[in-house]
């Protein structure tokens, strides 16, 4: 399942594209060269980016995954990943996301 950020981040090519790119992922179509950026899997990682292809395959059918940001292209999902850990540690001081999401939140 995946639940969209509250405050999501964009590319500036996604953002052309926002509304019909949130449609079709949640329509399960993958969108060609777009990608997610999400909180790590494990602990080895601050924030991972996929393919919407990757992300839309059963495994993730039955796991929640939180989508901080969207990109057209892999260049702008390393750099939108890495304007995302830039404020996270201008906000925390440090790499930890979930102090990030707890200080958005709140």
């Amino acid at each position: 399942m995946i639940v969209w950020y509250e405050h999501l981040y964009m590319g500036a090519k996604a953002r052309r594209r926002r509304f019909a790119i949130i449609q079709d992922i949640r329509e399960n179509k993958a969108g060609k060269g777009v990608y997610v950026i999400t909180p790590p899997s494990n602990g080895n990682n601050i924030l991972d980016i996929y393919p919407t292809e990757t992300i839309l395959k059963d495994y993730y059918e039955d796991r929640e995954l939180l989508v901080l940001g969207i990109a057209q292209g892999y260049q702008e999902a390393l750099k939108l990943a890495g304007r995302i850990v830039d404020e996270m540690y201008q906000k925390t001081g440090g790499f930890r996301i979930e102090e990030f999401l707890e200080m958005a939140a709140g």
